[in-house]
């Protein structure tokens, strides 16, 4: 039976488990969910799938999540008591910090069977699910992943470009498709008033069907052979079905979908090849190793949390994550020790006996560094302090000095011995100049006061939400360091790419903490009524916190026009080179299909910056009556010098009338700008306001569809203000959360912040659906939150 001690802990501790479980499970999962499932239900994903879709994730971050929360709910639950001097009560009742493990043990056990139940049955089915809606929706919605004015690759051979996209759906308008052969010729271009993708699973074919085109074909780099077939109803091409559907017809299920008599049928097949099977003994030692971590997060929350006492719940957050980031880093460590000892003929058995003790490390480390924490607490609130030397030596020295400060110090001065003041000289003219102090806008006491409880606040906010993100991109990608995709470094440079888009997250989310917490602090301690009762209204409490928040958007701002552009492209390459083996790279050195200003289309092998020439270049003009071919120029070398580009070794053909063509050894030809083939291809997440702003104006004046590109421009211009509405909406809320605790008020934060997000992506799908218009549609969270924050300030009692 459960005494009332053991009752009362339990009850301490349940409440921040479940909000730090919330916390964790929104922040490394939910967010970059949000984002895939915006693009989704743009494209027709009905909101049924996308919901299934999060729920299938939910298992995948419970295993990750659910000993971090354990650990941080004792922090939180075990120093709210130490705060209180709940656990002084108890040690003056004879009730020592061990007996504060049964209820401990009691609730760690619980949660490491729900652990080992999510690590055995439910992720690899969650996950085998996940993939199967994902492959599903995705062979469905092929046809909407090519955009207008960008070049869509992903089918071997070839090049699919479409000039607009009817907001009603139903295919393209304007499409060009190439087929390439060597690298310096083009064997096939289609070039047709409509197109769609048309996909049979059952056959597993993938066919694009155009309508309204003409067809130029040519043997070799030479136009002289060309043929042009006009086909005015609809042509069929068909594709690679491997781009879209596996060759087996269904998903396989990876090592993380894999149940344990899979896993280890999958090792003894290895091992009887003398094949390394350390990646599967170590899945099947992380189902085990994971729940067992919920025993040891058990010891050290007893002993860290008696100790975290008065320094808050967020400093319970904080540290929590400083020892999630430990047993990671031991977790790392041991994956690569395993990976270092496959070498020589035996290397095989010898990896798999490191693999079976490679995912206990960090318990086997941190458990003795728990017992050890504990005793020591447990020492200091008996009185039986250790290394009692030590504290009489320092008893001793602080006699000393005391002794010393006695001995040596000075009676004060007597009043007669100031100096006297100076008397002015008489006869002298002296002039006074005040200058009017501006006191209104200079902050006061109470500005700083608030301000400095606000950014304490925040701080640890920021600290603690910023290493989730690091945590879950180390997690994310450790597997690929493990399989010998990545290294260390690499991984690190990662994290410190990815860190601007991590900042850009976390600071609207460190804002509304900080302000949920502050408000909170001053109405629990009643300092707030104070304030009320000498004249101060809720909103001069409030307006520091407020030119606070408009710095943050500033931030924001600055990021998102200043780092994030860059250090996003760099961090997408570097992802893709640790995900697949190969270097992505969207930099304008290596593109080969361009789009210039007037609509023509270049292709070329290479492009020099420092001779400002392209190699193999053809320019494809399209007529500006129809969708077809008005002329075709192909050169070997281009370079542009004296302020004009020159063209030699190639040929040109004109399609006007009747087909002409004829070779030149060397002339002038009319491009873009050397600077154009430098510029990178125009994206929205890659450019600043004003570059998106005229990027749009120019396709809207060539009557292109800008809907999703103006959303886009919206949202640019209506995130970084979300610290302005969130800091104004949880002022109320703050005041309420006061009555009720610190974790009240956070995990209202919570439940704010996710709807945000979830109204933010749901807007932006339902505009680019065309049933919005752009402006509403970035801007509705705003509005909807800064409205309801109005709401909420006039009727609180100021």
């Amino acid at each position: 039976m459960l005494k009332t001690l053991d009752r009362y802990v339990i009850r301490e501790v349940i409440p921040p488990f479940f909000l730090s479980l919330l916390i964790f499970t929104f922040i490394l999962e939910i967010p970059p969910t949000m984002d895939y499932l915006e693009a989704l239900v743009a494209k027709g994903v009905t909101w049924g799938v996308a919901a299934r879709i999060v729920l299938t994730l939910v298992p995948q971050a419970l295993g990750v999540t659910l000993p971090m929360a354990l650990l941080v709910g004792l922090l939180i639950g075990l120093g709210r008591m130490s705060g209180d001097r709940e656990a002084v009560a108890l040690l003056a009742c004879g009730v020592s910090p061990y007996r504060l493990l049964r209820p401990v043990f009691l609730l760690a056990a619980a949660v490491a069977t729900v652990h080992l139940y999510v690590m055995i049955r439910a992720i690899p089915d969650a996950n085998q699910t996940y993939r199967q809606i994902v492959y599903d929706v995705v062979s469905q919605q092929v046809e909407n992943d090519v955009h207008p004015q960008v070049f869509f690759t992903n089918f071997p051979n070839w090049v699919l470009y479409t000039r607009d996209i009817p907001t009603t759906g139903g295919g393209w308008k304007d499409v060009m498709v190439a087929q390439t052969g060597a690298p310096d010729t083009m064997t096939v271009m289609y070039m047709a008033a409509r197109g769609r993708l048309l996909l049979d699973r059952a056959k597993q074919t993938v066919t694009l069907v155009l309508e309204d085109g003409t067809r130029y074909s040519r043997r070799g780099d030479r136009g002289q052979s060309m043929e042009i077939y006009r086909f005015p109803t609809s042509l069929m091409v068909q594709l690679d079905p491997k781009t879209v559907f596996p060759e087996s017809g269904k998903v396989i299920r990876g090592l993380a979908e894999l149940t344990i008599p899979a896993l280890q049928a999958q090792a003894r097949e290895k091992l009887s090849n003398n094949t390394t099977a350390h990646q599967e003994i170590l899945y099947i030692h992380q189902k085990f190793s994971f729940p067992a971590a919920c025993l040891v997060f058990g010891i050290i929350g007893v002993a860290l949390g008696l100790t975290v006492a008065r320094d808050g719940k967020l400093a319970g957050f904080v540290v929590g994550i400083a020892v999630i980031f430990v047993y990671y880093a031991f977790f790392y460590l041991a994956d690569a020790v395993t990976k270092g000892f496959y070498a020589g003929p035996d290397g095989a058995s010898r990896t798999q006996l490191v693999a079976q003790i490679a995912r206990w490390v960090p318990n086997l480390i941190l458990l003795p560094f728990g017992i050890m924490a504990l005793i020591w607490r447990a020492r200091w609130a008996e009185g039986r302090i250790p290394f009692r030397s030590v504290v009489r030596l320092t008893n001793a020295v602080r006699g000393w000095i005391d002794t010393r400060r006695d001995a040596t110090g000075a009676a004060p001065a007597s009043p007669s011995a100031s100096p006297s003041r100076p008397t002015p000289a008489r006869g002298r003219v002296v002039v006074v100049i005040r200058v009017p102090r501006v006191a209104w806008l200079m902050p006061t006491i109470l500005d700083r006061y608030i301000a400095g409880m606000y950014l304490r606040a925040a701080a640890l906010s920021f600290a603690a939400l910023l290493g989730l993100f690091y945590i879950g991109t180390f997690i994310d990608k450790t597997d690929k360091v493990f399989k010998g995709q990545a290294s260390t470094g690499m991984v690190l440079q990662l994290l410190g790419f990815m860190t601007p888009q991590f900042i850009y997250f976390v600071i609207p989310l460190a804002a509304l903490l900080g302000v949920l917490v502050t408000f909170g602090m001053l109405s629990r301690t009643s300092e707030l009524s104070v304030m009320k009762a000498c004249g101060i209204s809720l909103y001069r409490v409030a307006a520091p916190l407020l030119v606070l928040s408009l710095g943050w958007s500033v931030i924001l701002y600055g990021l998102e026009q200043r780092v994030m552009a860059q250090a996003n492209e760099k961090a997408s390459a570097l992802d893709s080179r640790i995900r697949t083996g190969v270097w992505r790279t969207s930099t304008p050195l290596l593109r080969q299909w361009v789009v210039g200003r007037d609509g023509s289309i270049y292709h070329y092998t290479s492009f020099d910056p420092q001779k400002k020439s392209l190699q193999n270049l053809e320019v494809y003009r399209p007529a500006k009556d129809g969708w077809r071919l008005e002329s075709q120029l192909f050169a070997r070398d281009t370079t542009f010098a004296n302020g004009q580009w020159l063209a030699t070794t190639g040929w040109q053909q004109d399609f006007g009338g009747r087909p002409t063509w004829a070779s030149f050894a060397e002339r002038p030809v009319s491009l873009e700008a050397p600077d154009y083939f430098e510029t990178l291809q125009p994206k929205a997440e890659m450019m600043t306001v004003p570059q998106l702003k005229r990027y749009i104006d120019e396709l809207s004046a060539s009557g292109f569809n800008v809907g999703p590109l103006t959303i886009d421009l919206q949202k640019k211009l209506a995130f970084p203000f979300v610290t302005v509405v969130m800091t104004l909406l949880a002022i109320p809320f703050g005041m309420t959360a006061g009555k009720r605790g610190t974790l009240y008020g956070i995990g209202i934060g919570i439940v704010l912040a996710l709807s945000y997000w979830i109204l933010g992506g749901a807007f932006a799908a339902i505009g680019k659906a065309g049933i919005l218009g752009p402006i509403m549609a970035g801007w509705a969270p705003n509005i909807l939150a800064a409205g309801s924050a109005a709401y909420l300030l006039l009727t609180a009692r100021t």
